[in-house]
Order: C-alpha cells, then sequence, then structure tokens
C-alpha cells in the first residue's frame, strides 16, 4: 500500500502518534547520515505482526519526519516478507521509478524481498543507480512497545560518533592478530591480517552507498587463516528466523575458521538447527559454519534488546559473524549470515589492550 492507503492503515491501528512522536528524533538523521538536498525519498516498510509493528511504526516515522522537512517523500508499506519471498508489486515498482541518485529507506520485520528484474541484489541495484539508503532489518522479533529502543540508538551525535569510529577503524585495521577474551570464558584467536577494516558509522553521505541505522559498530572479516578458540555467546544470537536473548549462554569450540561444536540449553539448540537447516538448502553447505565476521559494538546509546540491528551496535559488547560475508570483503558465500553478540570483550590487537 502506498502512502495514502498506508497513513490510513496507521490511524485505524493507533500507530500513528506513535510514528508521529518518534519523527522528531529521526528528523535530525538526514543530513548527517545521508546529506539530503532535494533528492526523492522512497520508504519502504511492512506491517509487522500483532503488537510488533516496529518496522511499520518506524517507516512512518521517516516519512513523517521527511514530510516536516518538506521532502518529496513517498511511502509503501508491504506484507512481510521472509527469504525466497517476492516483494510486493507497488514495492518493486516504486523502486524502478526511481530515476539516480536518490534515497531509499528500509525497515523490515524480516526481508525486503526480491525485487524481480532490478536484480538479485538490493545493495548492487543501489551502486548500479547511484542511490544512497539506511535500513534496519529483522525488527520482527521486537514488540511495537520498545521502538523508543530502536530510536534512542539512532539519536546519537554523529560527527563525534564517525571521529571515534574512524581512529578505532585504523587501529582494527592496523592489526594482524587479535585475541579476545571475556568474562563468561570466550577465548578467540583470529588472523586477520591484510583484510580492510569497516566502520558502520552512520554516513551514507556518497552516491552507491548505504547501511545500517542504528550505526555504531567497526568490523572486519577473517583473511582466510588461522582463527580458533572458544566463544561463549551471552548477549543475543540470530537464528534464520529470531533474533534471540540469551538465558544460558551458548559456547562456540571454533577450529581452523570453522565452528566443529556448539553446546549449550535451548539457545544451542536453536543455533544447531539453524546450521543444519542451511548445511541442507545450501549451494555450498561447507560454508554455513565458517567464522566470516569480528565486529566490536561502539554506540553508548544502544542495548540488547532482541533486536539485532541494534544488538550488535551496543558499546560493552563484540560479536561473530557466522556464514557469508561477501559484500564487505571477505570471500565466503553462504545462504546465512548470523551475528551472535557476546558481552565484556577484553580485545587485545597484536598484543595490545584495545581501550574504547
Amino acid at each position: 500500500m502506498e502512502t495514502l492507503e498506508s497513513l490510513k492503515w496507521f490511524k485505524e491501528r493507533n500507530l500513528y502518534d506513535l510514528a508521529s512522536k518518534a519523527a522528531l528524533s529521526l528528523k535530525k538523521i538526514f543530513t548527517p547520515c545521508l546529506a539530503v538536498k532535494d533528492e526523492k525519498v522512497l520508504i519502504v516498510g511492512d506491517i509487522g505482526y500483532e503488537n510488533r509493528n516496529a518496522a511499520a511504526v518506524l517507516s512512518g516515522a521517516y516519512y513523517l519526519a521527511a514530510e516536516q522537512l518538506k521532502l518529496d517523500a513517498k511511502l509503501i508499506l508491504q506484507e512481510v516478507k521472509s527469504r525466497g519471498d517476492v516483494s510486493d508489486e507497488d514495492v518493486v515498482q516504486g523502486l524502478a521509478e526511481l530515476k539516480t541518485g536518490n534515497i531509499v529507506i528500509l525497515n523490515m520485520s524480516d526481508k525486503l524481498g526480491n525485487i524481480k528484474d532490478l536484480g538479485k541484489s538490493f545493495r548492487r541495484w543501489i551502486a548500479k543507480k547511484n542511490h544512497r539508503f539506511i535500513s534496519a532489518m529483522s525488527l520482527g522479533d521486537l514488540a511495537t512497545s520498545n521502538i523508543d529502543l530502536i530510536l534512542k540508538a539512532i539519536d546519537v551525535n554523529y560527527k563525534p560518533l564517525q571521529t571515534q569510529h574512524e581512529i578505532m577503524r585504523q587501529k582494527l585495521e592496523r592489526a594482524k592478530e587479535i585475541h579476545i577474551t571475556t568474562p563468561a570464558g570466550t577465548d578467540l584467536y583470529y588472523n586477520k591480517s591484510g583484510i580492510k577494516a569497516i566502520a558502520a558509522d552512520g554516513n551514507y553521505t556518497m552516491p552507491g552507498t548505504g547501511g545500517n541505522l542504528p550505526a555504531g559498530e567497526v568490523y572486519a572479516p577473517p583473511n582466510g587463516k588461522r582463527i580458533e578458540g572458544k566463544v561463549v555467546i551471552d548477549g543475543s544470537s540470530r537464528t534464520h528466523e529470531h533474533t534471540i536473548l540469551i538465558k544460558k549462554p551458548i559456547e562456540l569450540t571454533i577450529e581452523d575458521g570453522n565452528i566443529t561444536e556448539i553446546k549449550g540449553n535451548e539457545e544451542a539448540k536453536q543455533l544447531e538447527a539453524t546450521l543444519k537447516w542451511a548445511a541442507s538448502v545450501a549451494k555450498n553447505p561447507g560454508n554455513v559454519r565458517r567464522i566470516c565476521e569480528l565486529g566490536i559494538g561502539l554506540n553508548s546509546n544502544a542495548s540488547i534488546i532482541g533486536a539485532m540491528i541494534v544488538d550488535d551496535k551496543t558499546l560493552g559488547t563484540a560479536h561473530i559473524g557466522i556464514g557469508s560475508n561477501y559484500w564487505f570483503g571477505g570471500n565466503i558465500y553462504a545462504i546465512i549470515h548470523l551475528d551472535q553478540v557476546f558481552k565484556n570483550p577484553k580485545i587485545y590487537l597484536d598484543g595490545e589492550l584495545l581501550k574504547i
């Protein structure tokens, strides 16, 4: 449903006032994050689930914020899409009608869906069309009443955040060997010699770029060499369907970059089930247990809430990714990318403790 129908939908479900209130925080991000001028702004969300409408409210809030800024904005809400689904026709048409050099904002309970003839990869389509984008995906586990926790993580002072990220990115990029320990028992060695580090700092002002909001992490893929040790996941765990808030930690044994053993209770069983499912449907089943990323959370306004888009940005955490990393400089192609968050890390870069 397009703008007028979407706004009617909000009012009928008593979500309009919540979106209008949230718009106050989001007006601040259009300049530091997107360098908006007079571009068209297409906002795409979905209707979510009962009492879990965070993606819809966030999308409505972005639209109302853009309207208040007198931007040329359009809002489209679709049905919730999961892996393998196709985007609604009005979403594909809305994207197709955008001329080059505009802005797309995505907020999804799960996935955007297949964008048909526009291409297999949304990011590649963005780059080809010189658009900029921001996105918040997999919000479907979050209660509508917790929208303020997302807004808090988005509502930061971006200039100092970006300066801090660049300092951390350079330190991570220079590092060859990383060693991480935690009070819960993590003891991981991670070789990234020769690999570039990336800052998810909310700066998506260059044509063809985009990324997450909330912002707040630096991360890097491995170099394909030595990754080994133990990681104890005690924050949150992403499966192919949900983000799980950890009650009983998951213990991962890693050898030669692969997860060889998963220990724990129900949370561990769900992660194991996801990896078995992924291997059963993947073209490259050998890649679904590979460690593909190490990330460090830097956003002091974020907290672990059960939405990975926020959890992995939380200051005082780190995370590993399992599966695919080809789109941010790695060489692993897999059907999944699953972040696993752990708390209170001590991070040593070439033997020196990283001060954050």
